[in-house]
């Protein structure tokens, strides 16, 4: 399904590539100014596909929109350090001493995929409000290594758990705060509805042998189960072809735990990004962010084993990634007013609260249409 998916976009992003360059044969690199002044939009009017709630609309107008994103997680860390399977087992477990529960890890995390399938609309009743809602589908994949008995590195075997369904919807507003001819502010003010479940199952393998169907890591899960709000604040500058902006966008739960007792910890992210417009149809982006995230606060009774997904300390930290992307505008026909964007990013640091899974890299392929 994920190869058809990325050979479907490939495909997309040649027809729109051709169609793009051809309506834009007639247009002269060096004229790209007053290019600008007759279309309604360019290529470089949007931020990187990978930030949310970058732009607001004019009064009356629509935007319908899709976006794919795959995450993808390999390996261990505790902190800075690397960490690898075998020296995962002397890691103690957070449920030591309980009925039949070993000192130590024995399942351990190897690889993880989440894929996100977001739909979402924005709609403007003035010119300083835009508002909007996103839903989105969540796959999520896990391998673990399962080692045998209550101690030794002997591995048993490995398993694979997943879940998917629909996550938490988000709905918000943008509101008008500032904009003269080169520079664009507005705020961002949300809310995370708890529509994704939080009580998502599999079968594990066990280290004594057995498979036995429990209740998923958090990570696993969903949904956060509690109501949160989402603020923000975005800037957005352009000059030429030259575009720069940034954000600062937070995740705070309002409840201090949800119905199986725990919350995700506050989450906070600020984003820079820098842009080049090569034609009015296309830019390409670079883009830093770095985020920050508590552990989790509170505990669900049903979830655990000597496994790190199942420590709620075990989750956050500090997370700075570089990423790379393409915008691509349509500006006549058929194609006005529709965007195709990638982007890929990578982590350039990253500082776990406790032993959990590291990211490997991510991507995120959209498709805008505003009318």
């Amino acid at each position: 399904m994920n190869k058809a998916i990325l050979m479907a976009a490939v495909s997309a992003a040649t027809l729109f590539i051709t169609n793009a360059a051809q309506a834009c044969d007639v247009c002269d690199h060096n004229d790209k100014q007053s290019h600008h002044a007759h279309l309604s939009s360019t290529a470089d009017d949007h931020a990187p596909v990978g930030v949310m709630g970058d732009h607001m609309h004019k009064k009356g107008e629509w935007m319908l929109s899709y976006r794919y994103m795959r995450m993808h997680m390999d390996g261990l860390r505790d902190g800075t350090d690397n960490v690898s399977t075998t020296e995962a087992t002397t890691f103690a477990s957070r449920f030591a001493g309980m009925p039949g529960q070993p000192a130590a890890m024995r399942v351990v995390p190897t690889e993880m995929d989440m894929d996100m399938h977001m739909i979402g609309a924005m709609y403007a009743p003035t010119d300083w409000v835009t508002l909007m809602v996103m839903g989105n589908y969540l796959e999520k994949e896990m391998t673990s290594t399962t080692f045998a008995g209550m101690m030794g590195t002997t591995v048993l075997g490995e398993n694979t758990v997943k879940s998917s369904g629909w996550g938490d919807t988000k709905v918000g507003s943008l509101w008008h705060l500032y904009k003269d001819d080169v520079h664009k502010l507005h705020l961002n003010m949300g809310l995370s509805l708890p529509t994704g479940s939080i009580k998502e199952t599999d079968t594990m393998l066990m280290p004594n042998g057995m498979m036995m169907n429990m209740r998923l890591g958090y990570g696993m899960q969903l949904g956060s189960g509690t109501y949160d709000l989402l603020p923000g604040l975005t800037y957005y500058g352009h000059a030429g072809d030259w575009g720069w902006g940034a954000q600062y966008s937070a995740q705070i739960p309002l409840e201090s735990e949800n119905s199986q007792g725990y919350s995700w910890g506050d989450k906070h992210s600020v984003t820079g990004w820098g842009s080049y417009e090569w034609a009015p149809w296309i830019s390409t982006s670079l883009r830093v962010t770095g985020t920050t995230q508590d552990e989790i606060d509170g505990i669900d009774a049903s979830i655990m084993g000597p496994n790190p997904v199942a420590d709620p300390d075990n989750f956050g930290g500090e997370v700075v990634e570089a990423g790379f992307g393409v915008n691509l505008m349509g500006q006549s026909g058929a194609l006005q007013g529709q965007r195709v964007a990638f982007e890929v990013s990578a982590p350039l640091y990253q500082d776990t609260n406790g032993l959990q899974m590291e990211r490997d890299y991510s991507f995120t392929v959209g498709w805008q249409y505003a009318f």
